[in-house]
């Protein structure tokens, strides 16, 4: 899939920058969800037609398609992205891949070894080289590249333009060990992900001084240590280059080169016909072309789809007749359309044709699509607004709909920080409860959104005139204490208008009104006393347990008698705080974690629970079906919902279209902008131009690491402004960024895992970031090539990829099928 207004330096590292899709985007309540123990779930297997490597043969070339030239090479620049990736993964050390599952996994063909020797006074991770491994020039891999590395990355010289530095501040010294093939690296503070350090590594020609590091490897690399080197960047032609390394110690590499081709998503199609691909990523149109491709066959019947194949026979029968009619004009402009139809049916008809050598292969990305809450101001600013768009939502009928119609697994995501398969992995959304309409109008209801609030005027209003002001205060007067100065007058011009009328009134009769207006005067008076100890009641109510409800449970003790004009519902809460520490609770339980279960005074802050309790005998103010959005004080509640307007992006928008829907039942009106999809992320997500927006992230084998920077809170900067890292949300808390910081410092792998949890279950309660489903992965791969395709989490063998029926050496990159 490609990638909508994807910020360079993205798809590459997490660390950075979030990843937009192109057409892309999880569950029970607390009661029925995941268990304290970590679940077995299992990875959707990667499909790239895998051959042993004696059944691939030598030779020929693959042509893959990227998005667009990448504009460094360095991956440690902001603006590397997902062609920098791909491209540096064929030319330099990773030291650590992830496998199949999502977990990294030590490359022998660069390290013997890699293990932490020391933990104590201080963490040292010991590295033993491949003694083989050397650089394209013939220099050893040795410990000055990572000591260059370290510095470039450190973050202590400003001069070295680097988009991230997570785990190179944490490193103390790095020395040569017992031998050159030993590197020895002693941390300053403990890491948890040391792992993650030193890939790609670059050689110190690169990263040895600040010239080198920012533009030294942007449209070059002179020293690689792949299994290719890199041939040439041609911008004119949109192609980078790469041939089989001479230089290359480990297995040899099948293809005799490998181009990167530049192809625009919406060409790719064309591009698999012609013949100029043999590998790119697709969206589900030619997909579903390809398998239409491939079901027709060469059975030589006509096709039943494509340009011309909705014509009905009445429809096909009055364009001949205005063809041949006498009408010249009409005849003329007829016969061009079924010219133009019948042009268009053989183009089609020779894709289609050309599109039986082509396969499919899928499998889920490693990355999922959130539905993002900005919680930096309006109503999402209110965590219980937050939750019920959270509780609102069907994740089960949004995956589906993405999902289900390629065959891949549609369940949604329960975590953050780790994708279903990878070790760590834990449904934690029970600390926000299953979709709930009923659930989710309460929240909104606490928050004071209710019918009609729209037409009310704000409470702490300036606006309207003095007279307005007087006529409400007289009002108040009136209520509180049952006579005002405006009931005065109005006696009094009633008693001149009687004098001026000179009424004749009977004794009896003047008697009968004053009694009436003594039990007005009486009546007003108990119906204050009956108000006062109304709220006293509530107030108390308020403070026990028992005086609490959940939906439907209008039994409880002390509840009011039923009214036929509403339904015992859930209702505004007259402490919203008491049930914020409630959800903080249940993420404690969901989490496994006792000390969490414990409220602190930092997650003393206002909001409702997942359940959203009410004192008893409070109605709810809206119906279970409602119509139209809710308000406040004057105010619709409705939200700028931010969608890209790209061609290959109807999939999100899609998706978008049925959140809608989903909160129009609880009231929450969407506002829908579309915006062009190159300024997608840069002007509207990163800027926090949005309250509601569909993004995704890509999978971590380190989320102490790089979901630090994406979840912690935002901080106010001097200029008055948030520094938000890569926290688009803009919501955080202190507690989630402790154990962030707890999890990336503690060295046992199960207790760093377990931290992680916690974390997630925290994220999940603060409902800034909605996970929906990993996102679909579908290639079309040429059925000649094998292992090479969807590959999910792991990492690109590419020395393996190749043709299992020979192809001529050197073939020309557009031949035709």
């Amino acid at each position: 899939m490609s990638h909508v207004g994807v910020p360079r330096g993205t798809v590459r590292k997490r660390r950075s920058l979030a990843l937009l899709t192109a057409g892309v985007l999880t569950i029970p309540a607390l009661a029925g969800c995941s268990s304290d123990s970590e679940e077995t779930s299992r990875a959707v297997p990667q499909d790239i037609a895998p051959a042993a490597r004696d059944r691939v043969a030598d030779g020929s070339t693959v042509n893959w398609a990227v998005d667009a030239m990448p504009t460094t090479l360095n991956a440690f620049q902001a603006d590397a992205d997902s062609a920098t990736t791909k491209i540096t993964g064929a030319l330099l050390p990773t030291l650590f891949p992830m496998d199949a599952a999502g977990h990294p996994k030590l490359n022998p063909d660069y390290l013997e070894s890699a293990k932490i020797i020391e933990r104590e006074p201080k963490q040292v991770v010991l590295y033993k080289l491949n003694q083989q491994a050397v650089w394209s020039d013939g220099r050893e891999i040795g410990a000055p590249d990572f000591v260059a590395q370290w510095r470039a990355l450190s973050g202590k010289d400003s001069a070295f333009w680097t988009a991230r530095n997570a785990g190179y501040e944490r490193i103390e010294k790095i020395e040569r060990g017992s031998d050159d093939l030993q590197v020895r690296v002693t941390f300053a503070k403990p890491y948890a992900d040391w792992r993650s350090l030193f890939s790609p590594l670059y050689p110190k020609e690169i990263t040895g001084s600040p010239d080198t590091f920012n533009d030294g490897a942007r449209t070059a690399l002179k020293n690689t240590a792949g299994p290719f080197q890199l041939k040439g960047v041609d911008k004119a032609k949109g192609t980078v280059t790469l041939v089989r390394s001479p230089r290359w110690w480990g297995e040899k590499a099948k293809l005799d080169s490998l181009v990167f081709r530049v192809v625009a998503p919406k060409d790719r199609t064309k591009a698999l016909a012609d013949g100029t691909v043999h590998v790119t990523d697709i969206d589900a149109a030619t997909a579903n072309r390809i398998a239409l491709a491939l079901r027709d066959g060469s059975g030589g019947q006509p096709l039943t789809h494509g340009p011309g194949a909705d014509l009905t026979p009445a429809a096909a029968l009055r364009s001949w007749a205005l063809a041949h009619g006498s009408d010249e004009k009409q005849a003329e402009i007829a016969q061009a359309a079924r010219e133009a139809n019948r042009k268009a049916v053989v183009a089609y008809g020779a894709e289609q044709k050309a599109l039986r050598g082509y396969a499919v292969r899928k499998s889920l990305e490693p990355a999922y699509t959130q539905l993002a809450l900005n919680g930096e101001s309006g109503p999402l600013a209110d965590d219980r607004v937050r939750r019920a768009v959270a509780r609102a939502l069907d994740r089960q009928e949004l995956a589906e709909t993405v999902l289900k119609p390629l065959g891949l697994p549609a369940k949604p995501l329960g975590s953050h920080l780790a994708l279903a398969g990878q070790p760590g992995y834990k449904d934690g959304s029970g600390a926000l409860g299953d979709q709930n309409t009923k659930e989710a109008q309460a929240l909104l209801a606490d928050a004071g959104w209710t019918q009609g609030g729209a037409a009310e005027k704000p409470k702490d209003t300036k606006a309207g005139s003095e007279a307005e002001k007087k006529d409400a205060e007289k009002k108040e007067g009136e209520e509180k204490a049952g006579t005002t100065e405006k009931a005065e007058k109005a006696d009094k011009a009633d008693k001149a208008d009687a004098d001026e009328k000179k009424t004749d009134k009977t004794e009896a009769e003047e008697k009968a009104e004053k009694k009436a207006e003594e039990k007005a005067d009486k009546d007003a008076d108990e119906d204050a006393e009956k108000a006062d100890r109304a709220a006293g009641s509530d107030e108390s109510a308020a403070s026990r347990a028992e005086g609490l409800y959940i939906v439907g449970q209008d039994d409880k003790p002390g509840a009011g008698p039923a009214r036929s004009a509403a339904t015992h519902v859930l209702a505004p809460s007259r402490d919203a705080a008491a049930q914020s520490i409630a959800l903080l609770r249940q993420a404690g339980a969901v989490s496994g974690d006792s000390a969490a279960a414990k409220v602190t005074a930092q997650d003393k802050q206002p909001g409702g629970a997942a359940g959203a309790y009410a004192p008893v005998g409070t109605a709810a103010p809206a119906p279970a079906s409602v119509k139209g959005p809710l308000g406040k004080d004057g105010k619709t509640l409705t939200l700028r919902f931010v969608l890209p307007s790209g061609p290959g992006s109807q999939s999100l928008r899609g998706v978008g279209d049925r959140i809608a829907a989903m909160l129009e039942k609880i009231g929450i009106g969407t506002e829908i902008t579309k915006v062009p999809d190159e300024s997608y992320f840069k002007d509207h997500i990163a800027s926090g131009d949005y309250d509601l927006a569909l993004y995704s992230w890509p999978a971590t084998a380190y989320p102490a690491t790089d979901g630090r920077p994406i979840y912690a809170k935002p901080e106010p900067a001097t200029d008055g402004s948030l520094l938000v890292e890569q926290n688009y949300t803009r919501v955080g808390t202190d507690h989630i960024d402790q154990l962030f910081d707890q999890a990336v410092a503690e060295l046992d792998e199960k207790a760093s895992r377990e931290l992680m949890k916690q974390a997630d279950a925290r994220i999940w309660a603060a409902a800034g970031s909605i996970p929906l489903f990993q996102r679909p992965q579908l290639v079309a791969v040429d059925k000649k090539l094998s292992n090479v395709g969807a590959f999910g989490f792991a990492a690109p063998r590419y020395q393996d990829i190749g043709f299992t029926d020979r192809q001529a050496a050197g073939s020309p990159a557009d031949r035709k099928k």
